[in-house]
C-alpha cells in the first residue's frame, strides 16, 4: 500500500490544507460534508430510480408475495451494511470496502473490487443520464434526447468539481426529495386504506387484496426468488455512504448512525410502499405494469396528475443516482491512484482537494458510455450493462470475506475503534455469504438476462483479477 503523500496541483501535499484553512480527511480530501449531508445520502442512498421504475414487474411476476422478495434482499443488505459499517467506523475511508479487502485479503482483492465497482458506476452513469433525458425530453421535445443527456452529465459533473460539499448540498436536497415522496405516498395510501382519505374513490382498496386473487402466493413459492433477482440490483447504492464519511467532520458517527438506521429505511421505503401499492390494488391489475405501481396506485385514489407527478419525482432520483454515481467512481479511482492500483494523476487533489483528475476521467467513460447507448444501444451497451449487472452482488461478497479478516486485525491493532459490531459474529456473516452465493447460484440457474449477467460480469470479474495478479508477479 501507498503510504507516500500524494502531491496536489498547486504543489501542496494531500494531507495538508492547501492554503483553505479547512480540515482534511485521513485520505488528504477536504471534510466538506455535514452530517445532514451525510444523513440525507444515507437515507436517499437506499431509494433508487429502480425503486419507482421497476418494482411493478416484480409486482405482476410475483403477486403479493414480492413482499418476501423485498424482505429477504432487505434482511441481506442490513446484515452487508452493517459488516460495511463495523469497517468503516473504525477506518473511514474514500475507498470503503476496496481499501479494506486490499488490507485483509490482499492487494489483488482491493485492486480487482475496486475496479469492478468503479465500472459498475461509469455505466451506470450512462443509463441514468439517458433515463432522466427521456423524461426531460418528454416535457421539452424541442431538444433532442442527446443534448438533455449531454447537459444533466455536463451539470452534475461541475458540481463535483466544485466541491464536495457543492455534491453533499445538492444530494441533501435530492435525497429530500425522494423521502418526502415516498413517506407522503406511504401515509395517503395508508390513509386511503384505512376509508378515512378525504375525497377517495377506492373503496375497494384494503388488506383483502394480498389474498384475494390467487392468494398471497398465486404465482407458487418459487417466485419469491423470481422477485429476489428482479429487486436485487435497486437496492445497489446503499454503500455510498461510507464512502462519503471519508469527507465528513466525524465519520465515525456518521458511520454509526447510517448503520443503525438502515434497517427502518428499507423498511419504511421498500417494504412499506410496495405494501400499500399491494392494498390499493389488486396485484394483477394492467394498469401496475402499463403505469407503474405508484402512479397507478395514486390514480386509484383519485391523485390528480399522478403521472406527471410521479415523473418529477423519478427525474429527481435519476438525477440523485447520477450525482452519487459520479462522486462515487471518482472517490474509488481517487483511493486506487493512492494505492498504486490507478494512475497516479488520480490521487492529485486541487486547490478546494477535489480529485479532479478522478472526476474527469470517470465522466470521460460515462460520456463513452452514453455514446454507446445511442449508437450501439443492443448490442456494446448491452454487454457493458450485462457485463456489469452482477457486480453489486459481488461487492457485497467482497465486504462480507473481508469482515471475517477485518474483525481480527482491527482487534490486534485498535480494539477501541470497534464501535459498530455485526451481530452474532461469525455465524451471520457466513449466513449472509451462503445467502449471496444462493442468490448468484439462482440466477445461473433461472437463465435467461440472469445468467448472462452473472457469466459476462463473471467473465469481466475474471479478466480484472487475472490483470491484478500479473500486475503484483511483476511487482515482485
Amino acid at each position: 500500500m501507498n503510504t507516500q503523500p500524494t502531491l496536489t496541483t498547486d504543489g501542496g501535499k494531500a494531507g495538508e490544507p492547501g492554503g483553505t484553512g479547512a480540515s482534511q480527511s485521513p485520505d488528504g480530501l477536504k471534510a466538506g460534508l455535514k452530517n445532514r449531508h451525510l444523513s440525507m445520502i444515507a437515507i436517499g442512498g437506499v431509494i433508487g430510480a429502480g425503486l419507482f421504475v421497476g418494482s411493478g414487474a416484480g409486482i405482476a411476476a410475483a403477486g403479493p408475495a414480492i413482499l418476501l422478495s423485498y424482505a429477504l434482499v432487505g434482511a441481506m443488505v442490513v446484515f452487508v451494511m452493517r459488516m460495511l459499517g463495523e469497517m468503516a467506523a473504525a477506518r473511514p475511508t474514500s475507498g470503503s470496502f476496496s481499501t479494506y479487502a486490499d488490507q485483509a485479503l490482499g492487494r489483488w482483492a482491493g485492486f480487482t473490487i475496486g475496479w469492478l465497482y468503479w465500472f459498475f458506476w461509469v455505466v451506470v452513469l450512462a443509463v441514468e443520464a439517458t433515463a432522466g433525458a427521456v423524461i426531460l425530453e418528454g416535457w421539452v421535445p424541442a431538444v433532442p434526447q442527446w443534448a438533455w443527456a449531454l447537459i444533466v452529465m455536463v451539470v452534475l459533473t461541475a458540481t463535483n468539481l466544485a466541491s464536495v460539499s457543492s455534491y453533499g448540498e445538492f444530494e441533501f436536497w435530492f435525497a429530500g426529495i425522494k423521502v418526502v415522496a415516498i413517506g407522503a405516498f406511504v401515509v395517503i395510501g395508508l390513509l386511503a386504506v384505512f376509508g378515512v382519505l378525504p375525497g377517495s374513490d377506492n373503496p375497494g382498496a384494503g388488506f383483502a387484496h394480498l389474498t384475494d386473487t390467487g392468494g398471497f402466493l398465486p404465482m407458487g413459492a418459487g417466485a419469491i426468488l423470481t422477485g429476489v433477482l428482479m429487486v436485487v440490483f435497486s437496492f445497489m447504492g446503499s454503500e455510498i455512504v461510507t464512502l462519503a464519511a471519508g469527507e465528513s467532520e466525524d465519520p465515525q458517527r456518521a458511520v454509526t448512525k447510517a448503520t443503525n438506521s438502515v434497517i427502518w429505511r428499507i423498511g419504511v421505503f421498500y417494504l412499506g410502499s410496495i405494501f400499500v401499492v399491494l392494498t390499493l390494488l389488486p396485484w394483477n391489475d394492467k394498469s401496475i405494469v402499463e403505469k407503474g405501481s405508484y402512479v397507478a396506485a395514486l390514480d386509484s385514489i383519485g391523485i390528480p396528475h399522478a403521472g406527471q407527478v410521479m415523473n418529477v419525482i423519478v427525474l429527481t432520483a435519476v438525477l440523485s443516482c447520477l450525482n452519487s454515481g459520479l462522486y462515487t467512481a471518482s472517490r474509488m479511482a481517487f483511493s486506487l491512484g493512492q494505492r498504486g492500483d490507478a494512475p497516479k494523476s488520480f490521487a492529485k487533489v486541487d486547490k478546494r482537494s477535489v480529485p479532479r483528475a478522478a472526476i474527469l476521467s470517470s465522466v470521460v467513460f460515462g460520456f463513452v458510455a452514453v455514446f454507446f447507448n445511442y449508437k450501439w444501444p443492443d448490442t456494446v451497451f448491452a454487454f457493458l450493462l450485462n457485463s456489469s449487472g452482477a457486480v453489486a452482488l459481488f461487492v457485497w461478497l467482497v465486504i462480507c470475506v473481508t469482515q471475517l479478516r477485518m474483525r481480527g486485525i482491527i482487534l490486534r491493532e485498535s480494539p477501541e475503534k470497534l464501535v459498530v459490531r455485526m451481530w452474532l459474529f461469525p455465524y451471520l456473516t457466513w449466513a449472509t455469504i451462503g445467502m449471496i452465493v444462493f442468490v448468484l447460484g439462482y440466477m445461473l440457474y433461472d437463465g435467461g438476462s440472469a445468467r448472462e449477467q452473472v457469466v459476462l460480469s463473471l467473465l469481466v470479474a475474471a479478466l480484472v483479477l487475472v490483470i491484478a495478479l500479473v500486475r503484483e508477479r511483476i511487482a515482485k
